[in-house]
């Protein structure tokens, strides 16, 4: 079984859930937030682009004046600086503080997302500022540890949504009961990449993720 990151732990012990009550785990990158349309602007202020010939980040970061790859330790730096300066400024994924609002009259909200714990209260005064208060779990690598912990402290039924596949993997493994739902905001990285092979549902937008969680609630007497 893995382990919780000794990051994460601390944070796990001061959020507050209500056991019996059910649970959204949502990440923010492509799922709360426009991150490719943000790290695109960014890379275009510092001399790069991002090559959407596949669905990668670090490894399709290029030079814009030679088109080369940048070396790994580069893309690296940019990511963590596109976090450290622009976290707080991302643009808001259409519908889904409404949706959540409207989930959140049945269902807790939490966060969950891999960034740098030095851009959390970044990443919360944003959720803030586009009507999404909901704490945040700054996450370090695979979520399942962090999902199944919370799915048993509330022993009720659990919705888990991300952008990346190998976190679906990670949650059905070590939390098979949690519903995974596969959501890519942005239409290109949607198109390059199917439904996450360890996922219920693939959904890319805010009103049928709603829906569907509203019904499976429903059919299960909550």
């Amino acid at each position: 079984m893995p382990e919780i990151h000794v990051n994460v732990r601390p944070q796990l012990d001061q959020l507050t859930l209500v056991a019996g009550r059910p649970l959204v785990v949502t990440d923010a990158d492509e799922v709360l937030f426009l991150f490719l349309e943000g790290f695109e602007a960014y890379l275009e202020d510092n001399g790069h682009y991002l090559d959407l010939s596949s669905f990668a980040l670090v490894g399709n970061i290029k030079v814009s004046e030679t088109e080369e790859m940048a070396p790994v330790e580069v893309a690296k730096a940019l990511l963590d600086g596109f976090f450290r300066e622009r976290t707080e400024t991302m643009t808001p994924v259409p519908g889904a503080a409404a949706a959540l609002a409207a989930l959140a009259e049945r269902a807790q909200i939490v966060v969950l997302s891999n960034l740098p714990d030095s851009s959390k209260v970044a990443r919360e005064k944003a959720l803030a500022l586009a009507g999404m208060p909901y704490p945040v779990i700054a996450n370090v690598g695979p979520k399942g540890a962090a999902v199944r912990h919370m799915a048993e402290r509330v022993q009720a039924p659990v919705f888990f949504l991300d952008d990346i596949p190998h976190n679906h993997t990670s949650v059905a493994h070590v939390a098979p009961d949690v519903q995974r739902l596969h959501f890519v905001a942005d239409p290109r990285l949607a198109r390059l990449i199917g439904p996450a092979e360890h996922c219920h549902h693939r959904v890319d937008d805010w009103d049928e993720a709603r829906r569907l969680i509203e019904r499976e609630l429903t059919s299960m007497g909550w």
